[in-house]
């Protein structure tokens, strides 16, 4: 394949602000490899970091939803995580980057989503590299990076791998309480591509009682294709008093068996609690940066229910594996999962991504990468 000496990095310089830049494209070290970017999803994540940097990171290149093809690679590298033999034109997908010396990379490898320095690609800081995140033309997959090769899936599919992944590790999460069976009363509170992605993975497992909560009618319609049997937009209630009235009307009334908050919104957070009938569970999976405080009362919330509550942080490299199988069970059963990726940009045209992403007009919006 035919190389440019140089290539294109849309990097953010300062909140609101990104620049297409122009660099020298890096050499390869033995341990490393360089892809051909096709297309990268913009995540709420890369939303934040946008508008205002909370993670103070600018200037650096952002997105972390990608993939791309293998255009040259050292002589170290052989196969991916799973052992799939890797080759110069494979089309891959990247995990976290475990840093492989913390308490949770040494003693509990099938967890290093708890790396306490583990880096992704997309959320690093700008080096000497440049081409360090997906919205950009190249970039170096560097030595310690969790690849996997996705050779015949098409890039929405791959595009969707990532966030697929969070919504797989939330329900494994989720499992682990016991609480999830056929005939579980699932409710998902925010209906972005997490939580419909949950959905997705719920219907995957064969529970078929699922209500969505959000503020969008569009992904409430979604939600229902997706199998949600009750939906519920809380902009048309004159309070959540009483929206939770018509929520318990629909669950046996006492609420829902199960509740997946994914909003990142600390209100929300907060209700999710009161939606949950005694002896259900919680599992917290919206909160990747700070999103404020929300109070619970310990007694009528908790102690007084007997929840089962757990959080969910980002994925591991073990749950990989599953997201693919996770995908094409879908697609066997006919959900759209592939149809959240509902806007396509060119890197020329970021800024106008990033603000359609903002605006919430669509799902998953995307930049292409040709």
């Amino acid at each position: 394949m035919n190389i440019p000496e140089k290539a294109r990095v849309a990097m953010l310089v300062a909140p609101g602000k990104v620049e297409l830049q122009e660099y020298a494209i890096p050499a390869v070290g033995d341990d490393e490899m360089l892809i051909k970017v096709e297309g990268c999803g913009i995540c709420g994540t890369d939303g934040h970091e946008y508008k205002r940097d909370p993670f103070g990171i600018c200037p650096t290149v952002l997105g972390h939803e990608g993939s791309g093809t293998i255009v040259k690679m050292g002589k170290n590298i052989k196969a991916d995580f799973t052992g799939k033999p890797l080759a110069v034109g494979d089309q891959i997908v990247t995990c976290i980057i475990p840093c492989g010396e913390c308490n949770a990379c040494r003693n509990t490898p099938a967890r290093t989503n708890m790396c306490e320095k583990s880096g992704i690609y997309g959320l690093n800081p700008d080096d000497d590299i440049h081409f360090n995140g997906y919205f950009a033309e190249y970039m170096l997959v560097k030595k310690g990076s969790t690849v996997f090769k996705v050779n015949g899936m098409t890039i929405d599919q791959r595009m969707l791998v990532e966030p697929a992944a969070v919504a797989v590790h939330a329900v494994e999460r989720a499992k682990l309480t016991g609480l999830l069976r056929f005939d579980t009363k699932v409710l998902v509170q925010g209906c972005g591509p997490i939580g419909l992605m949950v959905m997705a993975v719920l219907r995957t497992l064969g529970i078929e009682n699922i209500i969505a909560v959000d503020g969008n009618d569009a992904r409430l319609e979604f939600a229902k294709r997706l199998g949600a049997t009750h939906t519920f937009n809380f902009t048309k209630y004159a309070s959540f008093e009483e929206m939770l009235g018509e929520i318990k009307k629909a669950s046996d009334g006492l609420g829902a068996e199960f509740v997946i908050q994914c909003t990142g919104v600390a209100a929300a957070a907060h209700n999710a609690w009161k939606m949950v009938r005694r002896g259900g569970g919680l599992c917290e999976v919206g909160f990747f940066m700070d999103g404020g405080d929300c109070t619970i009362n310990p007694h009528y919330d908790l102690c007084n229910k007997e929840i089962a509550v757990v959080g969910s942080w980002v994925y591991s490299p073990q749950d990989y594996p599953t997201t693919f199988a996770f995908l094409q069970r879908a697609k066997g059963i006919g959900l759209p999962v592939e149809e959240l990726v509902t806007h396509h940009f060119k890197l020329d045209e970021i800024d106008e991504a990033f603000k359609t992403n903002l605006a919430m007009t669509g799902i998953k919006v995307a930049v292409i990468c040709d």
